[in-house]
């Protein structure tokens, strides 16, 4: 049974950082993209970051310079630092693992909620 679990969320004043952190389990292998998503009230699901299993990363124009994503394949987990935080970066943030083509796959972790006010 796959299970990814996210945690490091909470409340931060603008200006503030986070480090949100997924772990993988029940996956076998490491050839997958590993990514972050977001939701706020009222909008839909978008893309923050992305990774390749060799690397390649991905970013949304508005979190570009201040989250960096990374990823241990050996621990299969995933991580978003996230600094010069906003409070349009309020949401409910989702780790998610995917793969497509033969062996596709498309797994999402429960949310963790990321509050940036003073």
């Amino acid at each position: 049974q796959v299970q990814l679990v996210e945690s490091g969320g909470g409340l931060v004043q603008p200006g503030g950082s986070l480090r949100l952190s997924c772990a993988a389990s029940g996956i076998i292998g490491s050839i997958y993209v590993m990514a972050w998503y977001r939701q706020a009230p009222g909008k839909q699901r978008g893309l923050v970051a992305s990774i390749t299993a060799i690397g390649s990363r991905n970013y949304a124009d508005s979190v570009k310079g201040r989250f960096t994503i990374s990823r241990d394949n050996a621990k299969k987990a995933v991580y978003l630092p996230m600094k010069s935080l906003k409070p349009e970066d309020t949401a409910v943030y989702y780790c998610n693992v995917n793969r497509d083509g033969a062996r596709r796959i498309d797994y999402w972790g429960q949310g963790t909620q990321v509050t940036v006010s003073s």
